[in-house]
């Protein structure tokens, strides 16, 4: 299984890559993960709604550049579906099962997701109602990416 985390903007925060980095690596051993940065836009701090949405757009042109035609895309979004991490677990068996090797999860800049991202994604996932730095949820992300390859495989992983 191949799969993608295409995210807007680059990561800094040291503490971050390192935990990111811990479970990359314990990935190795049940898929091929990698981590795609696309550049954030530049704006202003206040931005008009057109304003935002151009910004969204401009990021949203470059994610679905890296998106190839036959990839399933799950968009990171508030308004999302949430899941427990069984059945995310389930979801993931599910693509593999059905011929879907290709994954791509999708986490937008701090604005958000543009609707032609939106519109490509096979489904959208949400992790709670409340906002998150984008940057953190790389780190949670990868963490329960991990945690459904352990559960798919009945291996121990702690609660």
């Amino acid at each position: 299984m191949n799969i993608s985390i295409i995210t807007v903007g680059k990561l800094k925060e040291k503490y971050l890559k390192q935990g990111i980095d811990e479970y990359l690596k314990r990935l190795t051993s049940y898929a091929k993960v990698e981590i795609i940065e696309v550049p954030d836009e530049k704006a202003p701090e206040i931005l008009s709604e057109t304003e935002m949405e151009q910004v969204k757009d401009k990021e949203g042109e470059r994610i679905l550049a890296k998106i190839h035609p036959d990839t399933h895309v799950i968009a990171l979004a508030i308004q999302g579906k949430m899941k427990t991490s069984e059945e995310l677990a389930d979801t993931i068996d599910k693509l593999g099962t059905y011929g879907k090797s290709k994954i791509a999860f999708v986490i937008g800049g701090s604005l958000g997701l543009s609707k032609a991202v939106m519109d490509r994604s096979n489904e959208s996932l949400s992790f709670s109602k409340m906002t998150f730095p984008h940057q953190l949820m790389r780190l949670v992300l990868v963490e329960q990416v991990y945690r459904a390859f352990r559960i798919n495989r009945g291996e121990p992983y702690h609660k």
